[in-house]
């Protein structure tokens, strides 16, 4: 899905001053919320921002996201999903 995000001119020249493609800190944002609220899981932030599983934990840790969100029978599914992508679409 796609969807056009307005924000002030002034707002997206802040943004884009501290570093980085404003477009994609919104999409960051979006996946960061959607994991804390538990409502996205470590997978779909994953595809959501483009990360192999390494790069979306440690894309968590960078912004002090605790994977311990995440329940043991939730990791063993979180693997399996990581596991039979990773064989069909090499990132």
């Amino acid at each position: 899905m796609e969807f056009k995000l307005r924000i002030p001119d002034n707002v997206a020249e802040r943004i884009a001053a501290t570093g980085g493609d404003v477009s994609r800190r919104a999409l960051e944002a979006l996946a960061l919320e959607g994991y804390r609220d538990q409502i996205l899981t470590l997978y779909q932030i994953s595809e959501m921002l483009s990360l192999s599983r390494i790069e979306a934990e440690d894309f968590l840790g960078r912004h002090q996201v605790s994977l311990s969100l995440i329940d043991e029978g939730d990791w063993d599914r979180e693997a399996a999903l990581f596991d039979a992508t990773s064989l069909r679409q090499p990132r």
